[in-house]
């Protein structure tokens, strides 16, 4: 058993993978999502991995802080804290761009620069001790993680010659602008993957156009929990007025309306829990957002609650104030998911299916074996660790592809108004 292995050189790697046009409340996906991978290497071919945003300026954090972590013992995510604060210093509040997940602070900054290093710790001390992450994280749960499928309104294809498609072939799903478009996608994807919960992206068309589409969504699925995520597009009387529209509809409404007091008032009147992942994102915000009832589910994302133990103790403040849990999802490779699945399996709190870009990023990814979603969920790998292994090859053309596509920083406004220059990002917008 080897226990005292140290970091010997921390490796960040950007890269970018193609992304079809989806829509939602900022704009539109651009061809290329970017994220960046994390590699911890202590000899020997011990490799801890880790994964996250690939924007220019959290990119720049993350580099500043990677070779402060030569000589970290894996095990003193403690010390991996302080190392990462004391690069940081007053350099701790980088704005989220595309604004899907919420305002910036300085702490937040902090943990989503933490996360994936605290990840690619996890992955090391369970290979070191020969157990998987979900041992380190108190024991197994449950042996399958569910998750949801995750519908958007699309365009058929990027405008032009726009990039991207040529990586993963025809897109497979096509155009989905109306409620049978939306009703087909749902068909097609929960045929390929066994969903047996739906989430709908909204805030891209009227609301009444949505809610429409919702109906259509119940009777083609009778059976499924459906959701519905308009990234706060909507006023506080048009979130009463959908929400009463949808009673009975709905499992949950996700963040129909700007900030912790809006989000309460609607949830004073709605008939069934408001989820978020853009109001309650940093523990500063925790007192207030849960203290007004604002929501009754939190999407914790490990990604910027400062890694896998952090979000595990989001998890039990919720469960202590009589908040569900479930799980936040960006465009993201298997690195992020084989993270959340381990998450997901030691979670008792997981009271919902989690959300995954997994389906979109057809089939490209950094893993040498991805894990599969079987009839809806991802088994938790038993192997010491992730239970995953890298594939280089596969890092280097999708670094290769950040190196040649141009995009520095995810910008869904300002991709969209190539298109319609009239277009501006408004919230609340209806």
């Amino acid at each position: 058993m080897r226990v005292r292995e140290t970091v010997r050189e921390a490796v960040v790697t950007p890269v970018a993978f193609p992304d079809p046009p989806l829509l939602n409340s900022a704009g539109v996906h651009q061809p290329w999502a970017l994220r960046a991978v994390i590699e911890l290497r202590c000899g020997d071919g011990l490799v801890g991995l880790g994964e996250t945003y690939g924007d220019s300026a959290h990119l720049r954090l993350l580099r500043a802080v990677a070779p402060a972590l030569t000589g970290l013992d894996p095990f003193d995510t403690h010390g991996l804290l302080r190392r990462v604060r004391a690069v940081l210093g007053d350099d701790t509040d980088t704005p989220d761009r595309h604004g899907l997940t919420g305002g910036s602070s300085p702490q937040k900054t902090t943990l989503r620069v933490l996360s994936p290093f605290e990840v690619a710790c996890l992955d090391l001390q369970g290979q070191l001790i020969g157990r998987p992450v979900t041992d380190l994280l108190g024991g197994k749960v449950r042996g399958e993680v569910p998750y949801s499928a995750y519908l958007f309104h699309k365009w058929a294809a990027h405008p032009g010659a726009d990039a991207g498609e040529e990586a993963y072939g025809e897109d497979p799903y096509g155009e989905a602008l109306d409620p049978d478009g939306i009703v087909a996608q749902a068909k097609r994807m929960t045929d390929t993957y066994g969903f047996r919960s739906i989430k709908l992206k909204g805030g891209v068309l009227p609301p009444d156009r949505e809610v429409e589409t919702i109906r259509a969504l119940r009777a083609a699925f009778p059976d499924h929990p459906l959701r519905l995520d308009p990234n706060a597009a909507w006023t506080v009387e048009t979130s009463r007025r959908v929400a009463a529209e949808t009673e009975g509809l709905l499992e949950y409404l996700e963040d129909p309306t700007p900030g912790i007091d809006g989000m309460a008032e609607v949830a004073r009147g709605a008939p069934m829990a408001l989820a978020t992942n853009m109001v309650v994102v940093s523990p500063d915000d925790i007192p207030r957002g849960f203290a007004e009832r604002s929501v009754g589910v939190v999407l914790a994302d490990h990604h910027y609650w400062g890694g896998l133990r952090r979000t595990a103790e989001l998890a039990g403040i919720c469960r202590t104030f009589g908040i569900g849990v479930s799980m936040h999802s960006n465009s993201h490779l298997g690195i992020s998911l084989a993270a959340m699945t381990h998450l997901g399996g030691a979670l008792p709190e997981l009271s919902y299916a989690a959300d995954t870009h997994t389906p979109w990023q057809y089939g490209v990814d950094v893993l040498t074996e991805p894990l599969p979603i079987t009839d809806g969920s991802v088994a938790v790998p038993d192997r010491p660790g992730l239970g995953i292994s890298l594939d280089p090859d596969a890092l280097a053309r999708l670094h290769e592809n950040y190196l040649r596509c141009g995009i520095r920083d995810r910008d869904d406004t300002a991709y969209m108004r190539r298109f319609d220059p009239s277009y501006r990002k408004r919230r609340p917008r209806w």
